[in-house]
């Protein structure tokens, strides 16, 4: 799990690889990851997009950016938060994503970014 705090809003991730969906022969390795997004300043703030790079080991990086987050762009009160469960596939067994959230303060419409912490995805067998 990673977790970190920046500007008031903590991001919490939780990943796990997905065996069902994966292929090692075919170089397809599926993780899903879940992240929860609290807000924990005094003013409600709203998602507006999102900035991905995935990195694949061997296979160099892709960069995924898209409006709010599984299609929505939700407006988060004072401590109040949201979860959402994605997926990755990794072109490689060993890989890492790492990204940006932007939110709008809705006290004074201003817009501002918090770091999405780095978060390692790894093939199993290749743990043992």
């Amino acid at each position: 799990m990673s977790n970190t705090t920046a500007l008031g809003i903590s991001i919490e991730i939780k990943t796990w690889f997905r065996d069902d969906l994966s292929t090692d022969t075919g170089s397809s390795f599926i993780h899903n990851y879940e992240i929860k997004i609290i807000n924990n300043m005094k003013y409600p703030v709203q998602l507006l997009s999102r900035e991905w790079c995935v990195r694949h080991l061997i296979h160099g990086e892709s960069i995924v950016k898209g409006e709010g987050v599984v299609g929505q762009t939700p407006i988060l009160f004072p401590d109040e938060s949201f979860e959402y469960t994605s997926g990755c596939e990794l072109l490689s067994a060993v890989g890492y994503m790492q990204g940006k959230f932007y939110f709008k303060n809705l006290g004074n419409d201003e817009i501002f970014e918090v770091e999405i912490p780095r978060f390692y995805m790894c093939y199993p067998p290749l743990l043992n």
